[in-house]
């Protein structure tokens, strides 16, 4: 009877806790404006890959759209996690997300008055990278500031949830806004949505580290690659650090592809409207929610180790079965489960990560984890898009899919620690 009350006890604790660092009014006003902003974003992530796809009929420009969208981060990520060490992290996500609203607007006007070409979303695309790459190790290593250190997984679960609820919300408001308001009025909206995470960040009020406790100026130039060479050292002299930035590169590089590929399994598969491939997103999105649900629900658990090898595993199969399949039904399925697997990864290796590090590394190496992840995005994308128009999409995802299982099947055998990381 005591173990019983004992488990009854624990789930209501957990249950109560699921939110606990929305009880924060900074973190509060962060997530509700990020979680606006977010679902801009996806909605302009369906309408440009329908846009991108409709005139040039090839999966190649489709790899080279994504391409261009995330290859900043191979240039800029590290440099940006060293600022956001040493310069107020507010600001500097102030000034970006004004940058990438203004991109949305001006793509939002080409398309309206007709005279978009594909260069030209080539180029934005890459300003709004820009703008993303520079922003992404503040927004990651901010949240400590926003809830403190006892609170902090339960805010990057938070923070997970939000952005894959976006996922399902972007892609399912965008099928509506398509019918309604066509391709512009989706460019429109998430001009519109970046004002919400702005006022969110004009309203945090936090005790901020002062520039001039830094070591240097920013200024200092040699100073500056300095910190990012202690910073890359310190990764190499932590095995665990190091491995668990590998298995996000893998995975990426390798299974992002799939999310670019979409609009071929759309109309050339599935034979549906843009509509359809907003459907496509949305259930992964959906999956990758109720994946960040779950983790928010558990909290602070064991077996994170285990958390990322197997999220990892489940989600290169899944890309393989996705790959192959023809059956709307079942792909939807295995789309739902790409998205719950690849949450259980990614995020667990955030928390991990932050937990791992420590506080005067956090900003380089959350711009390592970045980089792992969004920067070897480019090179995948490029690549599948190539071999796709060569090889077809179902054998190029297939492939990858295949060698992030040999990879992963490899780390959990080799390496104990990371196993038993809690």
């Amino acid at each position: 009877m005591a173990s019983e009350l004992e488990k009854t006890d624990l789930k209501a604790n957990r249950a109560g806790g699921m939110f606990r660092a929305l009880s924060h009014r900074n973190f509060r006003l962060f997530w509700a404006g990020a979680f606006l902003s977010n679902t801009g974003t996806w909605m302009q992530a369906v309408a440009q890959s329908w846009l991108v796809y409709e005139l040039t009929q090839s999966p190649f420009w489709l790899g080279v759209d994504a391409f261009m969208s995330t290859a900043p981060g191979l240039g800029l990520t590290l440099l940006a996690g060293v600022f956001a060490d040493l310069v107020d992290r507010r600001r500097l996500l102030l000034f970006t997300q004004v940058g990438a609203g203004l991109s949305a607007l001006v793509l939002a006007l080409l398309i309206m008055t007709g005279v978009v070409h594909v260069w030209m979303i080539l180029v934005l695309s890459f300003v709004t990278g820009c703008c993303f790459a520079i922003a992404g190790p503040s927004y990651q290593a901010i949240t400590i500031d926003l809830v403190g250190r006892e609170d902090l997984a339960n805010a990057i679960a938070l923070n997970s949830t939000q952005f894959q609820f976006s996922r399902v919300v972007g892609p399912s408001i965008a099928g509506v806004a398509l019918k309604v308001l066509g391709l512009a009025g989706c460019f429109f909206a998430n001009a519109l949505s970046f004002v919400a995470v702005i006022v969110a960040l004009m309203m945090v009020r936090y005790d901020e580290k002062k520039v001039s406790a830094a070591a240097h100026s920013v200024r200092d130039r040699r100073a500056v690659w300095r910190d990012l060479v202690e910073g890359l050292r310190y990764v190499r002299r932590r095995r665990r650090v190091f491995m668990l930035l590998l298995i996000s590169g893998m995975t990426s590089l390798f299974g992002a592809p799939y999310f670019s590929m979409i609009p071929v399994y759309a109309r050339d598969v599935f034979h549906m409207d843009e509509s359809g491939n907003a459907l496509l997103m949305g259930f992964s999105g959906a999956g990758a929610f109720v994946g960040a649900l779950v983790l928010a629900y558990l909290g602070d658990f064991k077996h994170k180790g285990w958390s990322v090898l197997c999220g990892s595993f489940g989600f290169a199969v899944c890309v393989v079965a996705f790959a192959y399949s023809t059956r709307l039904s079942v792909s939807l399925a295995f789309l739902f489960l790409m998205g719950f697997a690849i949450v259980s990864c990614v995020a667990v290796i955030n928390t991990l990560l932050q937990k791992l590090v420590t506080d005067e590394m956090r900003g380089r190496v959350m711009s390592m984890f970045i980089l792992s992840f969004i920067g070897t995005m480019p090179i995948g994308n490029l690549a599948a898009g190539a071999a796709a128009e060569r090889f077809g999409p179902q054998h190029t995802l297939a492939a990858g899919g295949l060698v992030i299982a040999a990879f992963i099947a490899f780390v959990a055998l080799r390496y104990k620690r990371l196993r038993e990381l809690s």
